[in-house]
């Protein structure tokens, strides 16, 4: 199992003591927020990837994957019926794809969903038109650059604009590029899904749909921080011989971000080591 730790968790600190935490619990990579590194996301240029690189690297870690793509700046939008502000959001994107080649990533994670649920007056068919459009467009960009841009099935309290695997494995279908696939949030999954987490895992992952998959509780916290068994989950990832990325992200962080990265990582070691 390649373990990724989504960034955030060890805010305040510094990229460097981050990637100090991260290796020390056990992780191999670190998935980077671009708004952790910078105020100004559009910024982020070769120069800038090369030295995440080498300061992820000289941890012996690598950077597994981007997420949290449109954070920053504010007010950016894949749907509004603004041109300029499309063009400028899927501008961004396009940087932020070169920056992920650039640090040697391989998968980048589009959750976003302020900036892909509809506008007043939009309905959630013409925001998901619109998304669908975004991505078409974005998926040469990826292929040429050799990353994966994964759109990423959220719960229906976050956004009304692709809710499970299966609206996203069909919005994948629809662009028919290999660039373009879907992943799994164990949180967002159990909000959204009607049959059991590991199940739509296992049929999406057959198909070569799901690319890259994340670990959390239910309640938003780190997994074993609730009533969420990641059991199932992992086993079906060991049995399918999947060779992604396990990310780790809470959006709760008990006690603390480094207290919760910590117990994050040792709870997935430590059911991974039993898995038959």
């Amino acid at each position: 199992m390649k373990l990724a730790l989504c960034n955030e968790v060890l805010l305040p600190l510094s990229l460097h003591a981050q990637c100090e935490a991260a290796s020390r619990m056990g992780y191999d990579a670190l998935e980077i927020a671009p708004f952790t590194l910078t105020d100004d996301p559009p910024t982020l240029d070769t120069a800038a990837a090369r030295q995440v690189r080498a300061t992820v690297h000289s941890h012996g870690l690598t950077v597994s994957s981007l997420h949290w793509l449109l954070v920053k700046p504010e007010g950016l939008s894949l749907v509004s019926d603004d041109t300029a502000l499309r063009r400028r959001t899927l501008d961004l994107l396009r940087r932020l794809i070169d920056f992920a080649a650039a640090c040697d990533a391989r998968v980048l994670v589009h959750g976003s969903p302020r900036q892909r649920s509809p506008a007043p007056g939009q309905s959630v068919l013409q925001a998901t038109a619109r998304l669908e459009a975004a991505l078409a467009e974005l998926a040469p960009h990826a292929a040429a650059a050799g990353v994966i841009y994964c759109i990423e099935p959220l719960g229906p309290f976050e956004t009304n604009v692709i809710n499970t695997v299966a609206e996203a494995a069909a919005l994948v279908d629809r662009i028919g590029s290999p660039a373009i696939r879907t992943m799994l949030d164990v949180s967002a999954a159990s909000h959204s899904e009607t049959e059991p987490v590991h199940e739509v895992l296992k049929a999406f992952l057959a198909s070569g749909h799901i690319a890259h998959v994340q670990v959390n509780d239910k309640n938003r916290r780190g997994p074993g921080q609730g009533d969420t068994d990641q059991r199932p989950v992992l086993q079906v990832l060991k049995d399918m011989h999947y060779t992604g990325w396990v990310a780790v992200e809470p959006f709760e962080y008990l006690p603390d971000g480094p207290g919760c990265a910590e117990f994050s990582a040792r709870h997935v070691r430590d059911i991974w080591r039993d898995l038959p």
